[in-house]
């Protein structure tokens, strides 16, 4: 390999040329992407050209995603660094055979300095008028789903007019039809946060924040919680009761998905004063009249294969997925397709999980079109057990770290073992002799008990009537 270079002729791609035969492919490999290039030459050179974007899942080709990728090239020889490139929508650099894509901020932005000054700049319009805008965030940007998602589709409806701004970590997130990305950080990212009329978020707000007159804030959350959370963490921490207390004073109002999580939210974040919207979740209404004929295209899952989705939350002592399932083993055992689907906070660190009849998924955008798929859910402690419930499949709990988790890591609001509407289960030999069991009878009562409890709003009418209540109470105009 003789050189290597950036283009932005066209689609933005990375140009490498080299000597002597041309190799059989050229690629790059990424966590959770990867982008394959176009060879060209004779035995007396060639040229790679990769391009440095990439479509998933069906999608429209978009930017790869922010992180490193191993640069693969047969025969390849080691390259010499090349500099720092500006590519429109996405930052790009390549120094030996690792190519480190950046968010698409302009470096005099993305620092701590520049970052102060758009802060300063952000905290000095604390006045100014408002947009009739909505400033939506998921998951910290990291796609565009939840909640948040399940509300903007419901405002394109009703609010056509409406300007919708996306936070995004990049422009490898797609956003829905008629929606603005804004990369977080970026001197627009600051503008819209600070402009729109409503924010809606499901997780913290980040960064500094500084409430402009008539500007509200719904915090819609991300899920029920079996473990405890905020203040009830174990281990009192002062500095994390501060924290907890300042966050929670930024929002207007917290939506619950039930009675049980309005309760355990308003203690857990000391949100004594102000509403809760008992709803039901939106992003659960796609799981009532929902059809996944497409989602399973996209996957490239046959209209007959059974589908099991395994889903286990984090763990706040590692950053990757916790490995207490062989996928393809399970897939072999019980003759089923096993999507693996990290929680979102393992979507970054992680790598995809890959084997015969193993699609991994924990980058798929929604994770509700996954629920729909799947015709048994396996998780352990994670929410999506409450919103699984809503299709009344089966679930299975695997939980092998049961002990460590609710003794040392979280702890739980209830005994999941006394309620759970399905197995728990210590063990992979354990989960596949329940599978190939399916006998459902045993949790039966227990499943109606837990639906009455967690589900009761769970009609897909949750996006209709938190709207109908933003609008009522004009947190934004029609």
């Amino acid at each position: 390999m003789t050189s290597a270079r950036f283009t932005m002729d066209g689609t933005p791609a990375l140009i490498v040329e080299g000597n002597g035969p041309a190799p059989s492919s050229a690629e790059l490999v990424g966590g959770r992407a990867r982008s394959t290039g176009v060879v060209e030459g004779d035995d007396a050179g060639w040229t790679a050209t990769i391009p440095l974007e990439a479509a998933r899942w069906g999608g429209p080709m978009l930017p790869l995603p922010t992180g490193d990728y191993e640069l693969r090239i047969d025969r390849a020889e080691p390259s010499h660094p090349v500099p720092l490139a500006m590519l429109g929508t996405l930052r790009a650099s390549l120094e030996g055979h690792t190519v480190r894509i950046g968010p698409p901020i302009d470096p005099a932005y993305d620092s701590g300095e520049g970052q102060d000054a758009l802060e300063r700049r952000y905290a000095a319009r604390a006045g100014g008028t408002l947009e009739n805008a909505v400033f939506f965030e998921s998951f910290y940007g990291r796609n565009a789903s939840c909640n948040p998602l399940a509300i903007d589709r419901e405002l394109a409806v009703r609010s056509p007019s409406l300007t919708r701004y996306w936070s995004v970590v990049d422009y490898s997130v797609q956003v829905p039809d008629g929606a603005l990305a804004v990369v977080e950080g970026s001197p627009e990212w600051w503008r819209a946060r600070g402009a729109s009329r409503l924010i809606v978020v499901n997780d913290w707000l980040r960064r500094r924040y500084s409430r402009r007159p008539g500007q509200r804030v719904l915090q819609t959350w991300h899920g029920t919680p079996l473990k405890r959370l905020a203040l009830h963490r174990p281990g009192f921490d002062p500095r994390r009761a501060a924290a907890v207390v300042k966050e929670s004073r930024r929002w207007d109002v917290l939506l619950a998905q039930n009675p049980y999580a309005a309760g355990i939210l308003r203690k857990a974040y000391a949100f004594l004063t102000r509403p809760i919207w008992v709803e039901g979740y939106p992003r659960n209404d796609v799981l009532s009249a929902g059809d996944a004929t497409a989602t399973r295209a996209a996957l490239g899952i046959g209209e007959d294969e059974r589908v099991l989705l395994y889903a286990p939350t984090w763990r706040d002592d590692r950053s990757e997925i916790v490995d207490f399932v062989d996928p393809a083993a399970l897939a072999a055992e019980t003759d089923a397709v096993v999507l693996v689907r990290g929680h979102s906070r393992t979507l970054q660190p992680g790598r995809d999980t890959a084997g015969p009849r193993v699609i991994d998924v924990t980058g798929y955008p929604d994770t509700s079109q996954l629920l729909l798929v799947a015709d048994a859910l396996i998780t352990d402690y994670s929410s999506v057990m409450f919103d699984f419930s809503v299709t009344g499949k089966p679930m299975y709990f695997l939980v092998p770290d049961m002990e460590h988790y609710r003794g040392e890591l979280r702890g739980f609001y209830f005994d999941l073992a006394a309620h759970a509407p399905g197995p728990v289960i210590r063990t992979q030999v354990e989960l596949v002799t329940a599978i190939r069991a399916d006998d459902a009878a045993p949790y039966a009562e227990a499943y109606a008990a837990w639906r009455r409890k967690f589900n009761a709003r769970d009609d897909g009418h949750a996006a209709e009537r938190v709207v109908s209540r933003l609008l009522d109470q004009h947190f934004i105009e029609g």
